[in-house]
């Protein structure tokens, strides 16, 4: 999508993060520069294709369940969603991950948020995303949105003899994600980007919060705060004019 491409509100939106001429900007993933859940597709699509044992993929699919009843924390799920591949080759996840994005999530991608990264990285700005799922798929992901791997913080573990450790490195999530962002990232978060409670901090970190497809559990405190929302054409609302 180029900007002559993009419809009047889509437009708007893009040239309104803009005209903020942030030098560093940071994003969520998951829901925000696609639709869906990735990380939880991706657990799915892995089991189905054999990457990791029957017996973990029987441990990993009770856990979710658990998780789902709310008996197990976004922090604990996701770190498991990472470590439930120890000993399987990196070379091989990171294959995976790149034939997962093609065939899922490339389908899925907001364009204009494509858009937006692209020019935001050629007015100077410094993209980074933060995100609780898998590195394996971020890294491979955002490069379709001008954001090279050495600034993706994503849930990751240590590699040993080229396979995943069961060694968590991070799981950025809630207040980790702006912990996360403060280890690395030594200057002020000028635009932050999220569509999600699990977003809360990072945006909170920022001059400039902005939310994307934002869901019913953070949608209470952008009405309070009075952050911009921008609804991308194809999320559960059309696009509409930023408010």
């Amino acid at each position: 999508m180029s900007a002559t491409d993009c419809p009047s509100a889509a437009l708007q939106f893009i040239e309104s993060v803009l005209a903020l001429r942030p030098a560093i900007a940071v994003f969520d993933c998951d829901g925000t520069l696609w639709s869906g859940d990735a990380g939880a597709d991706f657990f799915y699509w892995e089991i189905e294709r054999g990457i990791v044992s029957r017996e973990v993929a029987q441990w990993a699919l009770a856990r979710y369940k658990q998780y789902q009843a709310g008996r197990i924390s976004e922090e604990q799920m996701c770190g498991e969603m990472v470590t439930m591949n120890h000993g399987v080759s990196c070379r091989l996840l990171r294959r995976a991950a790149r034939e997962f994005f093609t065939e899922v999530v490339g389908p899925r991608v907001f364009p204009e948020m494509q858009e937006l990264t692209r020019r935001l990285a050629a007015q100077g700005c410094t993209l980074w995303a933060v995100s609780s799922t898998n590195n394996w798929l971020i890294e491979y992901a955002v490069m379709q949105f001008s954001i090279a791997r050495r600034r993706v913080l994503a849930a990751s573990v240590q590699v040993e003899g080229g396979c995943a450790s069961e060694r968590l490195i991070r799981v950025p999530t809630d207040e980790l994600k702006a912990a996360e962002i403060r280890k690395h990232i030594s200057q002020p978060i000028d635009v932050a980007v999220g569509n999600s409670i699990h977003d809360q901090a990072m945006l909170e970190l920022a001059r400039y919060p902005v939310c994307v497809n934002p869901n019913e559990d953070l949608e209470q405190i952008v009405r309070e705060r009075g952050w911009p929302v921008y609804w991308p054409a194809g999320s559960k609302r059309q696009a509409e004019p930023q408010t």
